[in-house]
């Protein structure tokens, strides 16, 4: 996983790559890693990140970068918009980490909540 960014320009934390930010998250989170082994993926809600003080809303995301990389080998593809409040982060398929991982996240940002898991 490449290094996590906060970019206020597109309202996004995302590892760094060559994906420019309009398209749509279904093109940019990969659904299989590159053995084809298909990944998981989970939601988080942060209700009214968006609108929170700059330097407060930058502090919240520097937490969530912290655990995201603290789970780097389980991180594949991490994507925070603003404007929907709505965390999305895809990982390999690690039993119990679409758990671990959120409680993680929820133990650093106590408003975060688990809105859904898929694995396939």
């Amino acid at each position: 996983m490449g290094k996590l960014q906060a970019d206020d320009t597109t309202s996004m934390l995302r590892p760094v790559t060559a994906t420019g930010p309009a398209e749509p998250l279904w093109m940019r989170a990969p659904a299989r890693d590159d053995e084809g082994r298909p990944l998981s993926d989970f939601m988080m809600l942060i209700p009214r990140l968006g609108k929170r003080p700059v330097e407060q809303m930058r502090q919240i995301l520097r937490e969530i970068e912290a655990v995201l990389c603290a789970y780097q080998h389980a991180v594949v593809f991490a994507d925070m918009n603003l404007k929907l409040n709505v965390l999305w982060v895809t990982v390999r398929p690690i039993p119990g980490i679409c758990l671990e991982l959120p409680a993680a996240l929820k133990v650093r940002v106590p408003e975060a909540m688990l809105v859904a898991s898929r694995h396939e």
